[in-house]
């Protein structure tokens, strides 16, 4: 399994086309910002949803198994006891990752991934690791500067200040 920043930053460098399974056509979704940001960011991003034919001016397909072309990583934003299955069609698609969301969390797939030569993670947002190691987590209201460790100007007066 892949948890260390060295992995996940070679992952997120060398892979370039993502199949998000489960991805929402719902902008307040957390699937519709994750896909959102990374397909900002240069990522192509294949929506695999049965619900829909198209989110985010991207064609959408009913399974894995029916995305034309190659399939880098598989991004799991459905149930724990979902993504069995999906390991199956990661490895019938040649995937190279199989992904699994925050919160989602299945060691049994996992083994059945990494038996089959696929790299896992595990119960990580592809967006969060995304912008934690490539700078990007200021666009999300992090790195804003409201709160700082750094000592503010001399004669600064934080109760005067706007």
């Amino acid at each position: 399994m892949v948890d260390d920043i060295a992995g996940l930053r070679r992952i997120l460098m060398s892979s370039r086309v993502i199949a998000m399974v489960g991805l929402s056509a719902n902008w307040y979704r957390p699937s519709y910002f994750a896909a959102k940001y990374l397909l900002d960011r240069g990522y192509t991003v294949v929506p695999v949803n049965p619900a829909y034919s198209e989110v985010l001016g991207q064609p959408c397909y009913a399974g894995l198994r029916v995305v034309p072309g190659p399939v880098d990583i598989v991004d799991c934003f459905r149930r724990a006891d979902d993504v069995m299955p999906l390991v199956e069609d990661a490895i019938t698609i040649g995937a190279k990752v199989l992904w699994m969301q925050l919160g989602v969390i299945n060691h049994e797939a996992a083994r059945r991934a990494e038996a089959a030569g696929l790299e896992v993670v595990m119960d990580r947002c592809i967006k969060i690791e995304y912008a934690r190691l490539f700078g990007g987590l200021g666009w999300a209201g992090v790195n804003t500067g409201v709160i700082s460790s750094k000592r503010p100007p001399c004669g600064f007066d934080r109760r005067t200040a706007a």
